[in-house]
Order: C-alpha cells, then structure tokens, then sequence
C-alpha cells in the first residue's frame, strides 16, 4: 500500500520535472524561462521528494528531505529574482509578446 501511495506522490513529481524542462527549452524568452524553471520544479522536487519520505519512513530520510525542500523554497524565489534583474539589466530583450515593461523607469530613469 505504501508503494502505491508513494506512487501517487513520485508521478506528479516526475511530471512537474518534466514540465519544467520542456518549459526551458520552449518558453520564448530568459523571464518565461526562468518561470518555468522556478516553479515547476520546486513544486516536482517537493512532491519527488515526499514520495521518497513515504517509500523510506526513516529519520534521517524525513530530516534530509524537510531541509532539502525548506532550503529550495527559501533559495529558488532570490536566485531567480536575482537572475531576472541581471537578465533586464544587461538588456535581455522580453519576448514579441510583451506588452508593458513596468519596471522601466525604476532601472532605466534616463529612458535608454
């Protein structure tokens, strides 16, 4: 019963992963990307690893996995939050589909 639970948790894991990677590879700019790499794979290592807690119920598996996603969760939101200021900052152009640039007169006040 315990495998098929896990199951349950391991598969959406593994599908989120895979959303993620295809989003990298698909999105059509560095921000979409960014997106998709942040959240679909925070979500899918959360589940993987959960499913991994339920298939091995021990201590140290429990400890390892709460640190592991507390550490992704605290770490993934600043790092790309930081990549995406880079990205603008060096000029990486947002896709065609852009509509507004909203952040424009806080980085760029002389309007380059």
């Amino acid at each position: 019963m315990r495998d098929f639970v896990s199951l349950f948790f391991l598969l959406p894991g593994v599908f989120f992963m895979l959303v993620s990677a295809v989003g990298v590879l698909r999105l059509p700019d560095t921000y979409t990307r960014m997106h998709a790499a942040s959240k679909a794979s925070s979500l899918g290592i959360s589940l993987i690893l959960l499913g991994v807690v339920i298939h091995l119920p021990s201590a140290s598996v429990i400890w390892k996995s709460l640190l592991t996603v507390f550490f992704i969760y605290l770490t993934v939101p600043i790092a790309t939050h930081i990549l995406g200021r880079a990205a603008y900052l060096s000029d990486s152009k947002p896709s065609d589909l852009t509509v507004t640039d909203e952040i424009s007169d806080l980085y760029r006040p002389s309007g380059r």
